[in-house]
């Protein structure tokens, strides 16, 4: 959690020294200035629903494939259709992970495990955004068939990540390398399947009264896709590590996801057999580097994630995690204690409020960590519970709400910058974000092909980008509460979909509840 995403750093064969200058982006530099009529009145307001309007949008500027007929973000259009062709499947659809052109499963699945959490947690608070959330969980849902369609055989990468960081091109003309990375029985990959199969999982969930079809359709999907992860087990760094690493690697091992994913089929289908698995996996970790990690959370760790989880179904279902329920809570708990402000042990504050731990899209470290604990916070209120920590010290459920909210207020303007990390919301806002996409001009601006080396100038201007990709949410500032607003600082510009997904969950719950 909160690394570094070396997504982006061989994109061009020079380094840029720029000035780096904070400005206000006019109207008229975008082509989705209807989505940014609804700014802050005041300096100190937060628009909560708006933010949740334009944090589940950013998703539609992310995807890949054929786009649908109610496309919002318009500028986007068509592309990489053909993925999958060079070895004669189907895999379009999905979505790109950042600000460039491919497509991680590994990051991708978690995105949309927690965009499902945060559905059934905060969905009827979510209004007529609701819909829009269903379909951004769909979006990938539909995209992780596919890729499934062969019980022996996962695709889990859609594009060569160095042809595709050697250009800045748009998606819908892009003529870099589109080959597909599998796994399969002897070279496996269980953190990447599992994460998978817990999305397919938590989002049948999410489709069981609306379309039972369609959610019966993922749940035995995810059945099969977790018994692949946990039977075939191995990391999948061993077999694809030239292509996942350092982009995605798995650096805490795959136990984890195991257990994630034992623990959302367990929450869809209460077969307790996932509990046996759960903790089977559990008690491995903790021979390993569970206590390293406890207090960790992000595409990467799921420990924080699975103990809060499992210390909610305690709370709601009593004893259905039998002897292993207080541990869970005693983990929750200390994850909590671990980042109270005024005594931190598991994150860092800069002096502006952001929490912070090693350097990186810091914007990700406080979107997961303040999901979880407001998820948590939730939950202990309803039960009428609170947290006492070693040191005596008693967090109440509105301590760690208040906690969360501190978070998303710094992302959306209360920070010593003044400045939403948050594009097309409020009125100061990053304006050259790292992304292909949205810097270079449209189909619509520049309807001629465009190649690998053509887009160049467009990451070394210092204009603005022609698209607002609204509702991204950057990597945020710096330890000391800087922010480089340049193409060249991707860890501080670049947007990712695993960001956005738990802020989603937070906007919606603070829109009701501030």
């Amino acid at each position: 959690m909160g690394r570094s995403r070396s997504s982006s750093c061989s994109i061009v064969s020079m380094l840029l020294v720029v000035t780096l200058i904070m400005v206000m982006v006019k109207e008229s530099c975008s082509t989705g200035r209807e989505f940014t009529a609804r700014n802050n009145k005041e300096a100190n307001t937060i628009d909560y629903a708006d933010a949740l309007t334009k944090s589940i949008l950013f998703f539609e500027g992310q995807r890949s494939g054929k786009l649908p007929g109610n496309q919002r973000m318009t500028w986007r259009k068509d592309s990489a259709l053909n993925d999958g062709s060079l070895i004669g499947v189907d895999l379009s659809g999905g979505y790109y992970d950042a600000g460039d052109n491919l497509k991680f499963n590994f990051p991708m699945a978690f995105t949309t495990t927690i965009l499902a959490w945060s559905i059934l947690e905060f969905g009827q608070l979510m209004g007529s955004d609701l819909q829009y959330a269903m379909d951004a969980v769909k979006w990938s849902t539909d995209y992780f068939i596919k890729c499934t369609n062969n019980p022996d055989v996962i695709y889990v990468q859609v594009g060569e990540p160095y042809s595709d960081h050697g250009c800045w091109d748009r998606p819908e003309d892009m003529d870099t390398d589109r080959m597909a990375y599998a796994i399969n029985t002897t070279r496996p990959g269980s953190e990447v399947s599992a994460e998978m199969a817990a999305a397919l999982a938590a989002s049948s969930i999410v489709f069981k009264s609306s379309d039972p079809v369609y959610s019966k359709t993922l749940l035995d999907r995810a059945t099969l896709v977790f018994n692949f992860a946990n039977t075939y087990q191995g990391n999948y760094n061993d077999c694809l590590k030239p292509f996942v690493c350092p982009f995605y690697c798995d650096w805490s091992g795959f136990l984890d996801e195991l257990a994630w994913g034992a623990l959302w089929l367990y929450k869809a289908t209460h077969q307790p057999s996932y509990l046996d698995i759960l903790t089977m996996n559990i008690k491995k970790m903790k021979s390993t580097n569970y206590i390293a990690y406890a207090h960790e959370f992000g595409w990467d760790n799921k420990d924080a994630g699975i103990n809060v989880l499992a210390t909610i179904e305690l709370l709601l279902n009593g004893s259905s995690l039998s002897n292993d329920g207080e541990e869970y809570r005693l983990h929750a708990d200390q994850f909590v204690c671990g980042i109270l402000p005024e005594n931190p042990t598991s994150v860092n504050y800069s002096q502006g409020g952001m929490m912070h731990k090693k350097a990186g899209s810091n914007t990700q470290v406080a979107g997961a960590i303040s999901f979880i604990t407001l998820v948590y916070a939730v939950h202990l209120d309803k039960a009428q519970q609170a947290i006492q920590c070693p040191d005596g010290t008693q967090v109440t459920p509105q301590r760690m709400v208040a906690i969360a909210k501190s978070q998303v207020d710094y992302i959306l303007g209360n920070n010593p910058l003044g400045m939403s990390y948050m594009v097309g919301y409020g009125n100061k806002f990053p304006t050259r974000i790292h992304h292909r996409a949205s810097s270079m001009p449209s189909l619509d601006q520049h309807p001629e092909q465009m190649h690998c080396k053509d887009g160049t100038p467009y990451f070394e201007t210092s204009n603005p980008n022609p698209n607002l990709l609204i509702g991204a949410v950057v990597g945020g500032p710096d330890m000391n509460d800087q922010f480089a607003d340049a193409r060249v600082e991707f860890t501080a510009s670049e947007p990712t979909t695993y960001i956005n997904a738990p802020l989603t969950g937070l906007f919606a719950y603070f829109a009701h509840n501030t």
